[in-house]
């Protein structure tokens, strides 16, 4: 790692900008399961103390992203597909209800914002890169926002990584088409002010990473815990 491959405003609060780095290498696969993470190393990197980086650590851990083996070390955390299916549970709980609501109003401004994020999400499709996934975010805190209910997204944020690191194997080993085309049907139901077909967009998307797990297993298993 270099000091250029992530910079960190130093002029305010970097604990929150630690952790939302950290967790993105741990989501992207930049760190892999198995890897040992010296903190001394992290914090050359990011041109901090070790003590804001043992602090992200310690958030990390909680979010299941990162064990500590006694007298080795820390180490990046393999994933979880119960964790994964449990947070897939809450998300779909919580973006089902969003999606509705955001279709009973079936605001225009709302749908074109959308559609653009759809048309930036299609010309990110090919790049290798997290821009992909970034944009997929986007979409759906729009959603939320639209919904008035941003607080329910970061809700959402906060529990999801495991998910996200599944979602980001599904988008390497699967096309990531199948994704931007179920975004466009549920936006098309957001247009027609269709609640009910929107919200079954929206489950039916969301629930994709249940029939796609098993495959991902088999593609990576070396990034998932037995069992």
């Amino acid at each position: 790692m270099s000091r250029s491959e992530q910079e960190i405003d130093h002029s305010s609060h970097m604990g929150p900008q630690l952790v939302a780095a950290l967790r993105q290498k741990i989501i992207l696969h930049e760190w892999v399961p198995g890897q040992r993470l010296s903190e001394t190393e992290v914090a050359n990197v990011y041109g901090v103390s070790r003590q804001p980086i043992r602090e992200a650590f310690i958030k990390l851990r909680e979010e299941g992203l990162i064990e500590v083996r006694p007298q080795r070390g820390s180490f990046v955390r393999k994933i979880s597909s119960a964790s994964v299916l449990d947070a897939r549970f809450v998300r779909e709980a919580i973006e089902a209800d969003i999606v509705r609501i955001v279709a009973q109003a079936a605001d225009p401004a709302v749908v074109q914002v959308l559609r653009g994020l759809i048309d930036q999400q299609q010309a990110a499709a090919d790049q290798p890169n997290g821009d992909f996934m970034a944009i997929d975010d986007q979409f759906h805190r729009a959603l939320a926002q639209a919904a008035g209910h941003d607080h329910a997204w970061e809700t959402v944020e906060g529990m999801k990584s495991q998910l996200d690191r599944v979602r980001h194997l599904s988008t390497e080993h699967f096309p990531r088409q199948k994704v931007i085309d179920e975004h466009r049907v549920i936006v098309d139901a957001i247009a027609a002010g269709d609640a009910v077909a929107a919200e079954a967009a929206m489950r039916h998307h969301l629930r994709g990473i249940i029939s796609d797990l098993p495959a991902i297993r088999d593609r990576a298993p070396e990034f998932f815990e037995l069992g």
